[in-house]
């Protein structure tokens, strides 16, 4: 300020100077009179030159000039240049926070007071149908009008969530979204979604387990309970008590067949996975399952008046087939349990088609075509659960226990093969399981399904 005021003196000594050169006294001060005014103007126009870059605030157009102004000046592009340094790392914590939020396996919507959407990321967007872009400040009411939500975002009380049908349910594959609000800030909310489908399978599946074994087990022991107590009080002839005992022997059998799976796949998930150690010929699998299927038919159908068709590869085609990798009896039952489930639901004069097809990838495909009755696609889903059946009666009547499906599902995802299930009603079913080319040696070529293979709609 000292140096301000100081040159501010000078140039009305050097304007006096002059003035008193040119003109005397009056001179003099006509001369610092005009020098300082001269001053004034130049000081004003480099204030005005300050203050316009204050207004723009661009810091590349700061103005470079010494004194109070440029000192002004420098101060404040410092000033600025530490604001624009904690904006911008604002701006890079919040994108991370948004980068963490949109990684998150689930959805987050961000609601301002009046329930209109500031942003939500892609789990959300997929969840409830959105566009991330579009309906940005959208009410949420009018974006999920699923009654249930409207009651919950209406009746105020977040402490609990509510479960809704996602937007890709269907009714073969029902999608369960759990949605819960957390209010924050001044009369914001934090909706949290999350995919609860697995979990909600899972609960359904425990309560049919526990209900389902115990009706396995409880039904057969009020059968022997009953039949012993009869052969303790009466006295029975040796026919009855013959009868008797065969029944009885009948139903410790069914108890006994459904320990013996609940072991299997106890035993199954607690082992290790098979090793690469062991190859087995496709075509010893296929021609046990081949024997087992038609022993199994002729059984079923004996007394009919038409036989099921049982078609399998042909021995050439089977010499082509190469060899597998894996334990052979967990291999075998699968493929076995399969082919048997097609002979037991096929009705007498149906077909039933096993083949076994080398993929161009180097997998294979092995497939069991029926004519059965079908299933309804509801049933698909959860047709490999434990003691899940379509018809009870119709597996009482077929001696099914519920469990062959479920063993198979566990032998054949230890082996890295995946199931899948097609089938309408009233034109058959097609299960079919494809083995990784990892598990897989020796096969000729790719390979074409027999003529005779029965043509399926995928369900």
């Amino acid at each position: 300020m000292l140096w301000r005021f100081s040159y501010f003196l000078l140039v009305q000594i050097v304007g006096g100077a002059l003035g008193w050169w040119r003109a005397g006294p009056w001179g003099a001060a006509l001369g610092a009179a005009i020098a300082s005014w001269g001053w004034f103007v130049w000081d004003t126009l480099r204030g005005m030159h300050v203050v316009r870059w204050l207004r723009d605030g661009d810091l590349a157009r700061a103005p470079r000039m010494n004194g109070l102004w440029g000192e002004a000046g420098d101060r404040v592009r410092r000033l600025l240049r530490q604001r624009e340094q904690l904006v911008q790392a604002s701006d890079g914590r919040l994108q991370e926070i948004l980068a963490a939020l949109q990684a998150t396996p689930n959805g987050v919507v961000l609601l301002d007071a009046e329930g209109h959407i500031e942003w939500c990321n892609q789990i959300a967007a997929s969840q409830f149908g959105f566009d991330a872009e579009r309906d940005v400040m959208q009410s949420i009411g009018n974006l999920v009008r699923d009654p249930q939500f409207t009651a919950y975002y209406a009746g105020r009380d977040f402490s609990h969530d509510v479960v809704l049908l996602g937007r890709e349910s269907t009714a073969s594959r029902p999608v369960k979204i759990s949605v819960h609000l957390h209010p924050y800030g001044d009369g914001r909310k934090l909706l949290l979604s999350r995919d609860v489908t697995a979990l909600e399978q899972a609960e359904a599946m425990r309560r049919d387990f526990v209900a389902n074994v115990s009706h396995e087990i409880r039904t057969p022991l009020t059968v022997l309970t009953g039949f012993i107590e009869t052969l303790q009080t009466l006295q029975l002839s040796t026919d009855e008590r013959a009868r008797y005992l065969g029944m009885m022997a009948q139903q410790a059998a069914r108890m006994q067949s459904v320990v013996q799976g609940l072991l299997t796949l106890s035993r199954m998930e607690g082992s290790p996975l098979p090793g690469m150690a062991e190859w087995t010929p496709v075509r010893t699998l296929l021609q046990r399952c081949e024997e087992e299927g038609r022993a199994l038919s002729l059984l079923l159908t004996q007394g009919q008046p038409a036989t099921q068709t049982l078609y399998f590869p042909s021995d050439e085609r089977m010499r082509q087939l190469g060899e597998i990798a894996g334990v052979p009896a967990e291999l075998q039952s699968a493929l076995s349990n399969l082919i048997s489930n097609a002979v037991r639901y096929t009705p007498a004069g149906g077909t039933i088609t096993v083949d076994w097809q080398a993929l161009p990838d180097g997998a294979a495909r092995f497939s069991v075509r029926d004519t059965g009755p079908g299933i309804d696609a509801v049933h698909l889903p959860r047709l490999t659960e434990r003691f899940y059946r379509v018809d009870r009666s119709r597996s009482r009547e077929t001696g099914g226990t519920g469990l062959g499906l479920a063993i198979v599902k566990h032998a054949l995802q230890r082996h890295g093969a995946v199931l899948d299930i097609a089938s309408v009603v009233g034109k058959g079913s097609v299960f079919s399981v494809t083995f990784p080319a990892s598990r897989l040696r020796g096969a000729v070529a790719v390979l074409e399904a027999p003529a005779a293979a029965p043509a399926i709609a995928q369900a």
